[in-house]
């Protein structure tokens, strides 16, 4: 019988888990089984194989009809990474059968850092230095990100055919028709949606050289050395393509933890103060060899009408009674901004100079 995962492995699963490690040549034991995150989200849980400390990520406990395709994304995007400048996890080892645990699901190497949504190191906290440089240096690793090879890697074979731009404003209208389907969901819930697809949809930019995308490219999902201010790794790749990378540019200005700040994310390291200005990160992230445009404000407007739908979603679920309410406000909250804030952009005051 497939063993069933909340939140961490339980022992059916910890001994499904052996057998497989062992069949796989990978170990002989594993031991010091830890969760790290749960939830609603990807479970992801601490464990040791034959003493070395590695890192298993898997679907959540109640796995979306997506979920097992996600996985396996995320294993193409770390494979195709391996050996380049990016910093990512490790792969170890991936496992597509699902009569292992049920899911797809695979083994990384533990990144030695902190997640700044979650703490803060000491030496960023003594240090003002430190919190300015690495925003400069966030910067440049998402640039190296866009300049990474992808052409005959795992990762091409999930990179649609036609227009990624032309792609990006049907999506997101048809997620936003689809709240709007939804018993209890207010048709005019997101104020400006319409609009600022209009926007987006008549001045877009041509697509340009595919490059590969995060998708999700903010603080709470990095890593950061403790002792330097470097990126340990970027996390969660699960929303990672093969597109236009001036979409991440666009996202990350936007996702900056400064005013005004949307997303409210790594809320200490900002409070800290001391942050790179977003006029700094675009000057680190083109003096790294980063793609330039002269359309800027596109891509931000694009990134905030992407985010704001996809966080409402959070609030849809609520509605459905399946999330809970303060989390569905806090987000709805922040989706009704980023459209706010989207439509500024495309009237030409742009919030985030």
């Amino acid at each position: 019988m497939i063993p069933v995962i909340t939140g961490t492995l339980d022992e059916k699963a910890v001994g499904a888990l052996r057998h497989w490690v062992r069949s796989a040549g990978i170990g002989a034991d594993v031991t010091d089984v830890v969760p790290l995150a749960g939830g609603s989200q990807n479970v992801v849980v601490r464990l040791k194989i034959d003493g070395r400390s590695l890192v298993l990520r898997r679907p959540p406990p109640h796995p979306r009809p997506n979920s097992n395709r996600t996985m396996q994304r995320e294993i193409a995007v770390l494979r195709t990474l391996a050996g380049s400048a990016v910093p990512h996890p490790a792969i170890v080892a991936s496992c597509d059968d699902l009569d292992v645990l049920g899911v797809v699901f695979y083994l990384m190497e533990e990144v030695d850092g902190f997640n700044p949504g979650n703490e803060v190191a000491p030496a960023y906290v003594r240090d003002p230095a430190m919190r300015h440089r690495v925003g400069l240096n966030y910067a440049a690793d998402v640039a190296r990100l866009g300049q990474a090879a992808w052409e005959g890697s795992e990762l091409a074979a999930w990179k649609r055919p036609g227009s990624f731009l032309e792609r990006q404003v049907p999506q997101w209208r048809s997620a936003v028709a689809a709240y709007r389907q939804q018993d209890g969901y207010a048709h005019d819930s997101l104020p400006g949606v319409d609009e600022l697809c209009d926007w987006l949809e008549a001045n877009a930019p041509t697509d340009s050289e595919p490059g590969i995308v995060h998708g999700d490219i903010h603080l709470n999902n990095t890593m950061l050395r403790r002792n330097v201010p470097e990126v340990a790794a970027f996390v969660d790749w699960e929303m990672c393509t093969v597109g236009d990378p001036l979409l991440d540019l666009g996202w990350m200005l936007v996702c900056w933890p400064i005013a005004p700040n949307p997303l409210g994310s790594a809320g200490y390291l900002a409070e800290l103060g001391g942050l790179a200005r977003r006029g700094e990160l675009l000057e680190a992230y083109q003096a790294a060899g980063g793609r330039r445009t002269e359309q800027l404000d596109w891509y931000l407007a694009l990134a905030c009408l992407k985010l704001g739908v996809v966080i409402e979603g959070t609030w849809a679920r609520y509605l459905a009674g399946a999330a809970s309410r303060e989390a569905g406000q806090r987000l709805h909250d922040g989706a009704v901004l980023l459209m706010s804030l989207g439509t500024a952009v495309a009237a030409g005051d742009n919030p985030f100079d």
